[in-house]
């Protein structure tokens, strides 16, 4: 029975999962970014009062963090908006609490981690797991096998460049796959095209443009069009390089998946002509809510149950 601990910018969600990725009981509670020892000690309460509600004993402890981690030292990078967490090790610090195995890993990493064990990318060897909301980011495994960098370094897939005279984007680029086809990329474009007078521009979000879309509105199916490009170079890229059995999709733009799915796959079987492209499947993640709790218990099984 193993403790998930899913550490977001803004929360953090505790749970205990089964062996079989069954979320057995839940807690969250906020992200305090200034307290590190408050958290640690809130995650801890949290992972007896979960524990006590399942009527199980905790047996180990995975946790997928947002932001840079270190998974072999077990330690928080430098995390820009969890600046008191920076170098921290919740690893060593859950471990001498409840004197269990505990492991980190990325949240993207740990949500492909996830997929590929319990979920829509089971017995597929070759997996590339995608998020698609604010951001892009996800996880690679490679012959049953978590792909590393150098120095253990997690890829960054959202920062490959697809187009250098595009916007600016936070990693120092222009024109990354995450400043085209995100979430805020999609309402910063229809911004930019919406003609005078367009009656929905006040409070537009990602999540409003895919409703218009679903109801016909023009400027609105231009927007998801366009964002269907984007992704779809993305993810031609990904193929072109990694020929993976699956690319598994998930994030608040992908719940509106069937207004992208056809041109992403059209974009792909153009630009991907020296590998079998049709053999990778595009799939939608399938854990649902509990998605990064169960990411966080694969984790664990992952590091210690081989």
């Amino acid at each position: 029975m193993i403790g998930a601990v899913d550490i977001g910018g803004t929360k953090i969600a505790v749970g205990m999962v089964d062996d079989s990725g069954r979320v057995l009981s839940r807690m969250e509670a906020p992200t305090d970014p200034n307290r590190y020892s408050e958290g640690v000690e809130r995650i801890a309460q949290m992972l007896r009062k979960t524990a006590q509600r399942a009527g199980v004993e905790c047996t180990g402890i995975g946790i997928g963090s947002t932001g840079p981690v270190d998974p072999m030292r077990g330690e928080f990078g430098d995390v820009d908006f969890l600046p008191d967490w920076r170098g921290k090790s919740p690893v060593q610090d859950l471990a001498q609490i409840f004197n269990v195995g505990v492991a980190l890993e990325n949240d993207g990493d740990a949500a492909a981690l996830a997929e590929s064990g319990w979920g829509a990318g089971r017995n597929r060897s070759r997996l590339i797991y995608l998020t698609v909301g604010t951001g892009i980011g996800g996880g690679i495994v490679l012959d049953g096998k978590l792909y590393r960098g150098v120095d253990g370094a997690h890829p960054e897939v959202g920062h490959q460049v697809l187009d250098p005279a595009g916007p600016p984007c936070s990693c120092g680029f222009h024109g990354c796959w995450e400043s085209l086809a995100a979430g805020p990329a999609m309402v910063a474009w229809l911004a930019g095209h919406m003609p005078a007078g367009y009656p929905h521009r006040e409070g537009i979000t990602a999540k409003r443009i895919c409703e218009l879309a679903q109801q016909g509105d023009e400027v609105a199916l231009e927007a998801v069009k366009h964002e269907a490009y984007y992704l779809g170079l993305g993810l031609a890229n990904l193929i072109n390089l990694y020929t993976p059995d699956a690319i598994v999709l998930s994030g608040s733009v992908m719940k509106s998946a069937p207004l992208f799915l056809d041109r992403m796959r059209e974009v792909i079987r153009s630009g991907c002509r020296f590998v079998p492209a049709e053999k990778t499947q595009l799939t939608l993640a399938s854990l649902g809510e509990d998605s990064n709790l169960i990411g966080a218990a694969r984790v664990w099984h992952y590091r210690f149950a081989k």
